[in-house]
């Protein structure tokens, strides 16, 4: 994989560090979040799985479009409070397991929903499904912050989060596909069962921390240690007031509050937008959801690599990020302002949306990345995870407007997230005057 990063030179050799002969995995962290974004890669399929099918399902149950909003909602309800649950549980048991424990509980739930009869069982699976989705995101950051120096994370908080763009580039022809052949029961059994299995070559792999892993070589684990503090796993992690006693940590919860929307719009209703507007049905919907992420996956990866980039420069992490996060901001800002004025057909609509998703995540590739820029260790995942309940009560309350004023109109909504632009990174601003370790 190619990252733009000088890697020590006996890595680039592969030269075996161990003069025991014990076996060694050249790149070992590239392997680990390769996992991590197959992960997001899994997690996304099935998040997106009742969104694609909603109009056969809404179909075959009788249900309406406010049964879904009040179904969405329920998840995000879920998902919100179980980033901060999460957080706390990756601290306490370590990435390896804490994957573990959410991706088990998500594939489950998402293979429980081919019984759901009506809104009660189908809220039910979702409160479980966002409960073990969640831990996705404090999981990566977590993950990122033990297995990567400074100046990659957010390459690797990039490539963490092209999986959820390439999950949503997958999931409409797959779904759609699957759909077809077998029926919409039967489709949720099968995207269940994937996150059961990835969950083999996960415990495999990934043995424990980089300082105890024994297939690490010796210049991956000075590589990736260099810039990082001694033994911080074994300081103990902060308390949540002690965090936000620190002006710098609203910076990522303020802007998640802004940014979040933006994503979570398209990710739930995208779909239901092709439909009503262009009267699409499940197969028709396949052929054309996926074009957004596409651009989504490229932001994941030229945010990161753009950030890194100039810090190999010389720019300090304050300005990497800042300067990062100031140009996806103008991209999305402006690709929302075309939603408005020029998406005239679904083909443009869909284009269009690449460019705001592009922008998205040019943008929170480096936000999320920020929480393991201030602090080291167990409190990395807390403030990671509290960011993401932050956001998604946001969420939460564009969904419940979102079925009012669609059924007037679109614009209004394209409007106010757009707003949500030059707030959310002007909260990266304001609050953090400097982005650097907070000792």
């Amino acid at each position: 994989m190619a990252t733009g990063i000088k890697l020590p030179e006996e890595e680039v050799r592969g030269k075996s560090s161990s003069s025991s002969g014990a076996f060694k995995l050249k790149g070992l962290r590239w392997w680990i979040i390769g996992l991590v974004c197959l992960a997001t890669v899994i997690n996304y399929i099935d998040r997106l799985a009742m969104a694609m099918m909603w109009p056969d399902i809404a179909q075959d149950l009788n249900m309406t479009k406010n049964d879904y909003a009040l179904i969405l909602n329920v998840f995000m309800i879920a998902y919100a409070i179980g980033q901060s649950v999460s957080g706390k549980m990756f601290d306490k048991i370590g990435t390896r397991l804490g994957f573990v424990v959410s991706i088990t509980v998500w594939g489950i739930a998402t293979m429980l929903h081919a019984v759901a009869r009506g809104v009660t069982s189908f809220a039910g699976f979702r409160i479980m499904l966002g409960m073990g989705e969640a831990g996705n995101w404090p999981g990566a950051a977590k993950n990122n912050a033990e297995w990567f120096p400074v100046k990659e994370r957010a390459l690797a908080q990039g490539i963490f989060n092209s999986g959820a763009a390439l999950g949503s580039v997958i999931a409409p022809p797959l779904i759609a596909i699957v759909w077809a052949t077998y029926g919409w029961e039967k489709t949720f059994l099968f995207l269940g069962g994937l996150g059961l299995i990835w969950v083999i070559p996960w415990l495999i792999i990934n043995k424990g921390i980089p300082a105890k892993h024994p297939w690490i070589t010796k210049a991956e684990k000075e590589f990736i240690q260099g810039d990082q503090e001694e033994k911080k796993e074994e300081k103990p992690g902060l308390s949540m007031k002690s965090i936000l006693s620190h002006k710098a940590s609203w910076s990522v919860l303020m802007s998640r509050f802004f940014i979040e929307p933006i994503w979570w719009l398209f990710v739930g209703w995208m779909p239901l937008y092709l439909s009503d507007t262009y009267g699409f049905n499940v197969k028709e919907i396949g052929y054309f959801a996926w074009v957004p992420y596409v651009g989504a996956a490229l932001g994941s990866l030229s945010g990161g690599y753009f950030s890194g980039k100039l810090m190999q420069a010389g720019a300090s992490v304050d300005q990497a990020r800042k300067r990062t996060i100031f140009i996806g901001g103008i991209i999305m800002f402006v690709g929302l302002l075309a939603t408005i004025f020029l998406a005239d057909s679904a083909l443009k609509f869909v284009l269009i949306v690449a460019m705001v998703l592009y922008g998205f995540q040019f943008v929170i590739s480096n936000i999320q990345t920020i929480p393991s820029d201030l602090f080291t260790g167990k409190s990395v995942g807390s403030l990671a995870g509290l960011g993401g309940t932050v956001g998604v009560f946001s969420v939460i309350i564009m969904n419940f407007l979102v079925p009012v004023i669609s059924s007037y109109s679109y614009v209004p909504i394209f409007v106010m997230i757009a707003a949500f632009v030059p707030l959310g990174v002007g909260s990266i601003y304001l609050f953090a005057k400097e982005i650097k370790s907070i000792n």
